[in-house]
């Protein structure tokens, strides 16, 4: 079964957070998968200035990337080869929503009656959940031309209930389908909690408005002194720089920039609480990749992560009316190695990469045999 997967962004574009390193897990389990045949076509936006372009690494899978003009995703060389690559596919999967690839690929799978997968990555859930989302008459308008141009043989997948339903309000008459992102699961290694009495605090992911990094800023100045926190990622250079202007005055706060593979799985071993007090968060891989590495996790009740409190591996929070520091000392003077404990023992069980693969590949082959679908959102 050939498969095409279409996205405005690519690994190792890890500029744009979570969704790059989620659209490259599908890829690299149906790419390994018997009788699946992959290629990608994306752009070489490595950031968002046009000048940001990707330093391609070798991948066991064809991938093409055309070069970006202008925007986040403006690529005339993704629209030339866009029909030749959508005839040799028996499904085509679109990852994004507001960008440049997403009406001509579900306007062309219509002409040509592919079926689709499209994979939001958040968007819909951020400008229905999200007061503050921009552009919300032009969003609105996008979705209507995408609800007319897509085949009736359209699935929508999310990665969690939460973004289902929000989805669903944006796009009343898609049907949707609920696959969760998987997550790598680290060796177990030696790590202290608390050394010396510390509390350390981390965010990793993009630094964006919806984030509520600048949250965590502000509730630091309600914090005791040896409480502090490292800031992981980089995103709009003006917000950034806001960031850290908040935070100059604060020696207990440090900005790390993007880190990656091990140096991620460092960051990770050097902290005893993650904290992603989000507005809005289709998944929110971070969390994930936290458990794994025995880190418990506070986040907030816009994120699917309510479960945590339950699996006794951290804990969410209503921003409207929680307050963030507090939260974070009371669970900082948990037991966070038992926390840590559960919350690897949950991804184990859960969250693994095979049962994500097997989801996608059920999913493919019904869509490309006809079969009724068994839609579960």
């Amino acid at each position: 079964m050939k498969v095409l997967h279409v996205t405005p962004s690519f690994y190792p574009a890890t500029f744009w957070g979570g969704p790059i390193f989620s659209t490259k897990a599908i890829c690299d389990g149906i790419a390994a998968a018997p009788d699946f045949s992959l290629r990608v076509l994306t752009t070489d936006a490595a950031g968002p200035a046009v000048r940001d372009r990707l330093r391609r690494v070798p991948l066991p899978y064809r991938v093409d990337y055309t070069r970006r003009i202008a925007g986040h995703s403006i690529a005339p060389g993704l629209l030339a080869r866009l029909p030749a690559a959508m005839l040799w596919a028996d499904v085509v999967h679109l990852t994004g929503t507001y960008s440049f690839p997403t009406l001509p690929v579900l306007g062309l799978a219509r002409a040509l009656r592919k079926p689709v997968v499209w994979s939001p990555r958040g968007a819909l859930q951020a400008t229905q959940d999200w007061p503050a989302a921009p552009r919300l008459r032009a969003k609105q308008a996008f979705e209507q031309a995408a609800n007319l141009l897509r085949p009736a043989q359209t699935i929508l997948h999310v990665t969690a209930p939460i973004e289902a339903a929000a989805s669903r309000a944006r796009l009343p008459d898609i049907q949707v389908t609920v696959i969760p992102n998987c997550v790598t699961i680290p060796p177990v290694t030696k790590r202290p909690y608390r050394p010396q009495g510390a509390l350390r605090l981390m965010y990793l992911g993009r630094l964006h408005p919806k984030k509520g990094v600048d949250l965590l800023i502000a509730a630091m100045a309600a914090l005791p002194v040896h409480v502090t926190l490292d800031i992981y990622g980089t995103g709009i250079p003006a917000h950034e720089a806001g960031l850290r202007a908040a935070a100059a005055g604060d020696p207990r706060i440090r900005f790390h920039g993007d880190v990656q593979a091990s140096a991620k799985a460092r960051a990770f071993g050097r902290a005893d609480l993650c904290v992603l007090p989000s507005h809005s968060e289709n998944f929110g891989i971070t969390v994930a990749e936290a458990l794994a590495h025995r880190v418990p996790v506070l986040t907030t009740t816009d994120t699917p992560w309510r479960r945590l409190a339950m699996m006794a591996a951290g804990a969410c929070i209503d921003p409207a009316c929680d307050d963030l520091a507090e939260a974070i000392l009371r669970l900082g003077a948990g037991d966070l190695a038992a926390m840590g404990a559960r919350g690897r023992d949950w991804m184990i069980r859960d969250f693994a990469p095979d049962a994500m693969v097997a989801g996608f590949a059920s999913l493919y082959r019904s869509l490309a045999t006809g079969e009724p679908q068994m839609v579960n959102a």
